[in-house]
């Protein structure tokens, strides 16, 4: 009886290591992301010029311009071919999608193009064009192959509504 009773388990065991060893885990990129936020204040100098500052994101209202800077690293050992860096919009921002290599998301990230290609569902049924306050995510592909210890930034705007 013991035995009858351990026969479907292991034979379930069985079956799932050899499911796991058909499907090998995919190995994560060894690219390293940092995102950092300022704002960016604009004064008037003695000699009435504007003078830019950034400063901390600490507290931020309505019509603040936020600089948005993605850090990235290969930490790996192996060169990373075909990644895009992929980073969330701050919530409550419209992102300036000025940069032509960026690409934009308004659906979470499902859903990949350049602004003027996204359309978003209207709640009668039609559809309308997106606008960048529609944005939920940005990316940036990086180049063909990113050698061991290659790093860089990515930086974009973003004003708060």
């Amino acid at each position: 009886m013991t035995r009858m009773l351990w026969a479907p388990v292991s034979m379930a065991l069985a079956v799932a290591m050899g499911l796991m060893a058909a499907h090998p885990a995919t190995a994560q990129p060894a690219i390293r992301l940092g995102t950092q936020m300022f704002v960016e204040r604009v004064s008037t100098d003695i000699n009435g010029r504007p003078r830019r500052t950034l400063e901390s994101a600490d507290r931020v209202g309505p019509g603040d311009t936020l600089i948005v800077i993605v850090h990235w690293r290969n930490d790996g050992a192996q060169p990373v071919r075909d990644y895009a860096v992929t980073r969330a919009v701050p919530h409550g921002t419209r992102p300036d999608i000025s940069d032509p290599h960026m690409q934009v998301s308004v659906d979470g990230g499902g859903h990949w193009g350049r602004l003027d290609q996204l359309w978003l569902p209207t709640p009668l049924g039609g559809v309308r064009r997106a606008v960048a306050e529609d944005v939920t995510h940005i990316r940036w592909q990086l180049p063909e192959a990113v050698p061991p210890g290659r790093a860089g930034r990515l930086s974009y705007r973003a004003v708060m509504r």
